[in-house]
């Protein structure tokens, strides 16, 4: 069995691959693909257009005719999934559709954490449509700086600036916390033991691609 991962960031297969062993995958049933060049133009333009969002869906369904599944793991990219979900030749798993639902499950308040501006609307919207179901309280903030770092390529602090942003959370009331990018899922071994523990989309991706893959 394979599921092939779509990412828009190398420093994500880490994240998916530590994932996968957490969940017990065999070695080498990841199969990464890293296209930053989707990310980078839909940032340019300030949003995911049209032609982004074709190029993206075009790829995912090539990526399906030779997987068991495929996770688009971008949430700015999200979208594109949906256009050719129906008649893919595998199941194909957008990782923070996946985290919404599970997300709002319990109802109550929800915050989503993100670090990317071009994320915020294709987010909210997946979060809002998710918590219709549970009636759950949505609010979607924006990690300020954090992204700036990350462009720098220093893991570090963006990861710091993600933890410094989840501490300030240790007195409010959030039933749940959520990580709207894999890029971000480090930064829980950051955090203080008083700290919520925020839920994260690589570890439900991959699980609901298994799902899908066994039929379960």
């Amino acid at each position: 069995m394979t599921i092939a991962c779509l990412h828009t960031a190398e420093s994500n297969i880490t994240v998916y691959e530590a994932a996968a062993k957490a969940l017990g995958l065999p070695d080498g049933m990841l199969h990464h693909h890293v296209r930053a060049d989707l990310l980078l133009a839909a940032e340019k333009v300030g949003r995911l257009t049209d032609e982004i969002s074709a190029e993206t869906a075009a790829l995912l369904w090539h990526l399906a005719e030779d997987a068991d599944a495929v996770v688009l793991n971008c949430s700015t990219l999200g979208p594109a999934a949906s256009k050719i979900a129906a008649g893919a030749g595998a199941p194909i798993i957008q990782a923070d559709a996946v985290l919404a639902e599970q997300a709002v499950k319990a109802g109550g308040k929800v915050i989503v954490l993100c670090t990317v501006e071009t994320t915020i609307a294709p987010t909210t919207a997946l979060f809002e449509a998710a918590a219709k179901a549970t009636g759950a309280e949505i609010e979607v903030r924006l990690v300020p700086g954090a992204w700036a770092h990350f462009r720098a390529e220093d893991l570090s602090a963006y990861l710091a600036a993600i933890a410094d942003a989840m501490k300030a959370f240790s007195g409010e009331s959030a039933v749940t916390i959520a990580f709207a990018q894999a890029s971000m899922t480090d930064a829980v071994h950051l955090l203080p033991e008083n700290c919520p523990q925020p839920m994260t989309g690589p570890a439900t991706a991959l699980a609901a691609a298994m799902a899908k893959i066994t039929g379960s």
